[in-house]
């Protein structure tokens, strides 16, 4: 069974306690600037067993008579249709899941900011499908004398440029779909308008890791590191807060570095020195409080090193990060003394690798392995008929469903009909893919009863742990998303063909 190590009630209470604390001491309004995903934070589940992917909206919903949503956007990532890698989505895609799930929660969203925006082509068609829908948009600026001219920066000019969004709420959280969306110069051009129109507000931030109040070399920081890598992320001791109160805090390079201009500016801004002493101290970080067994989420974090290992390998080879990248996760495990195959699923799904002759029709051997929730691995291997990720995937149900091993949940003449098809269109491997061997499942399900006891234990699955031989193809890939499988893959292409489809 799976064993957490973090307790979402204690942290919710901890969480609310901090931020209602902040907005008092603001006097006025509180511009939250929330790092990381506010939803769906995958990331977060896998480092720290237990805890609700959506425990930060949950936190949300719980304070709506007092908060409200400014969502930002980058036109720049509208325009290149940057992907969310755990959806594959494109961020303003992200962006409007974003609102259909505040409004289910009847949290009130006051608007949409396209932040840095130039008139781009695509930033302009998504303004317009939001404000047609009835979503108010908002247009910020490039800030004109950023980082180093800070009294062109703090003037009509710089901030003053950008539309002001009136708030109805104390508490206005400012998110994104990801890192670089323009929350912090929201959040600072926000204040700007307000002091102007002599309104009193204040600012905090909002990040859920690194985690100030635990080891920097604890797995969990480390895993932070693996994660943003592309982004060359450093954690480090947090030497503003050090000096200010002799205490350590861990903090990371980022915003230390930008810790002296935010004060200024913040300084500029009020006419006022600034309340931090420390960037440290501009967080309502409690998730540290949390937790309840250390050496659960300290297992967990090492797996998402490994983890974050696999997947830029992968990006590498496609021609999506930097060889770099790759070299600072390995670092990072031999720093925790880790290797690839410390991941169970690796070394099985490695064994199922057979050798192919010459003449066969598929490009080379594929297997994966998946491990359920009991700790047992289940494998399963390509062949004329499906893809590993398709046959990885029968097994484990047949395997929580107690069905034999000999028996098919797909009828030949099923798999038949869909290779027929395939052939009939020119759609080449004939072979099936997760998604298609699903599709296929339902079908067989109204008929046949094993495949029927085998379909309710697809919801198992969610949250296993699986490994590929090879990059997943298009429908293996969304298959396994859709069914919430952790899945990691050797960075190794499945077919000789350039299009991997």
């Amino acid at each position: 069974m799976l064993k957490t190590g973090f307790d979402n009630d204690t942290y919710l209470e901890e969480q609310s306690s901090e931020i209602l604390a902040r907005v008092e001491s603001a006097r006025g309004r509180l511009y939250l600037e929330f790092g990381g995903k506010l939803m769906f934070d995958h990331h977060a589940a896998r480092v720290l067993p237990g805890y609700d992917p959506n425990v930060k909206i949950r936190l949300l919903e719980s304070l709506r008579d007092r908060a409200e949503i400014i969502l930002c956007i980058y036109a720049g990532d509208i325009e290149k249709r940057k992907i969310r890698g755990d959806f594959g989505i494109t961020y303003d895609a992200d962006a409007l899941m974003l609102i259909d799930g505040f409004r289910s929660r009847g949290i009130n969203l006051r608007g949409v900011v396209i932040t840095r925006f130039e008139d781009q082509p695509s930033a302009v068609s998504f303004e317009n499908r939001l404000k047609r829908r009835g979503v108010d948009v908002f247009r910020h600026y490039y800030t004109k004398g950023y980082p180093t001219d800070v009294d062109l920066i703090v003037s009509e000019e710089g901030y003053g440029r950008n539309d002001y969004i009136e708030p109805s709420k104390p508490l206005v959280v400012i998110t994104g779909p990801g890192p670089g969306s323009g929350k912090l110069a929201t959040c600072l051009s926000q204040l700007y308008h307000d002091f102007r129109r002599g309104v009193h507000a204040g600012y905090a931030k909002f990040e859920t890791f690194p985690i100030w109040n635990i080891p920097i070399n604890h797995p969990v920081n480390a895993a932070y590191e693996a994660a943003t890598a592309d982004l060359r992320d450093v954690n480090l001791v947090d030497p503003f807060h050090l000096e200010a109160y002799g205490t350590t805090a861990i903090n990371y390079n980022r915003d230390v570095e930008a810790f002296p201009l935010l004060n200024r500016i913040l300084g500029k801004i009020t006419g006022d020195r600034s309340p931090y002493a420390s960037p440290t101290d501009m967080g309502v970080n409690r998730v540290g409080f949390g937790i309840t067994d250390d050496h659960v989420i300290r297992r967990a974090a090492e797996q998402e090193i490994i983890r974050r290992y696999f997947r830029y390998s992968c990006e590498y080879v496609m021609g999506l990060t930097e060889k770099e990248t790759v070299q600072k996760v390995e670092l990072l495990m031999d720093d925790y003394g880790l290797t690839p195959e410390n991941r169970p699923v690796v070394e099985p799904a490695r064994r199922g690798l057979v050798e192919r002759k010459p003449n066969d029709t598929l490009d080379r051997s594929t297997a994966s392995a998946l491990m359920l929730k009991n700790g047992t691995i289940v494998t399963g291997k390509s062949s004329e008929l499906m893809h590993s990720s398709a046959a990885v995937v029968l097994n484990a149900i047949k395997k929580l469903a107690g069905i034999s091993k000999d028996v098919h949940l797909l009828s030949p003449a099923t798999i038949e009909s869909i290779r027929s098809l395939k052939r009939s269109i020119n759609t080449f491997p004939l072979l099936l893919d997760l998604e298609e061997v699903l599709v296929a499942l339902s079908v067989n399900a109204a008929a046949f009863k094993p495949a029927s006891d085998g379909m309710t234990k697809l919801t198992e699955l969610r949250n296993c742990e699986a490994h590929l031989t090879h990059i997943p193809s298009s429908g293996d890939e969304s298959g396994l998303r859709n069914l919430g499988i952790n899945v990691t893959c050797d960075p190794l292409f499945g077919s000789r063909r350039l299009f991997n489809d």
